[in-house]
């Protein structure tokens, strides 16, 4: 799994297998970019409509997730999971097709799960996958509610790593989760233990430490962000 792959541990008994008429199409483009290609994901309701979102303010600049296409974006995505920091927990480095084969898993679903870029000031400079955690195979592992929404990510550059960015950037996130997807009452993560920076990211930006999990491949620490708890954090 990802370093950042979310969850907690119990049975599956909560998590629900939905399937999409395939009639339910793609949302329009965003104004000013070019139209969705036909490898994004499903139109969305799975996440209330994530290609819709538009930007958060942050500290650095306003930063926006933007939904993965494979043609634009395999390329930087390929290079940054090359990159050894990042192949170490992530574990998608090698050829192109490593990492378009585990995009295309993705864009080829029914929207549950959505590949994108994180724009901060209109540069692509990460990479994340928002899901809903309760309707993935992670929900097997911990206590999952309706609508848990999950969160992976990577910081691609090198040189915005180390500045306290990627706490900026998961509270961005998940106050955007927050306020788009009103039925969900808390966004969790699981980052690898041994990935100590992603851990102290989390905690900066606002989760708790609920709990370690034994995931398939990692050992792994539950972190949640309660919509409850938002207005003290």
């Amino acid at each position: 799994m990802p370093a950042t792959d979310a969850g907690f541990t119990s049975s599956s008994d909560d998590t629900i297998d939905l399937q999409l008429p395939p009639e339910w199409g793609l949302l329009p483009a965003a104004k000013d970019r070019p139209p969705v290609a036909p490898d994004a994901p499903a139109a969305g309701p799975l996440l209330d409509n994530l290609a819709g979102w538009g930007p958060a303010d942050t500290p650095a600049g306003p930063f926006e997730l933007v939904p993965v296409h494979l043609d634009r974006d395999l390329a930087r995505i390929s290079g940054w999971m090359n990159d050894p920091a990042v192949a170490a927990f992530w574990e998608l480095a090698g050829p192109q097709e490593t990492t378009a084969a585990h995009l295309r898993r993705q864009l080829a679903g029914d929207g549950r799960s959505v590949p994108c870029l994180g724009l901060l000031a209109d540069i692509p400079m990460s990479y994340w996958e928002i899901y809903r955690a309760d309707l993935d195979p992670v929900a097997r592992y911990y206590p999952a509610r309706p609508q848990d929404t999950g969160v992976h990510l990577l910081i691609g550059g090198v040189g915005d790593r180390g500045r306290g960015l990627g706490t900026t950037l998961l509270r961005a996130t998940a106050d955007l989760v927050l306020d788009h997807r009103p039925r969900c009452g808390r966004v969790v993560a699981e980052p690898d233990l041994r990935n100590t920076a992603s851990v102290a990211a989390f905690l900066g930006a606002g989760f708790r430490y609920a709990d370690e999990i034994e995931l398939p491949g990692k050992r792994a620490a539950l972190m949640v962000r309660d919509r409850a708890h938002r207005h003290l954090l």
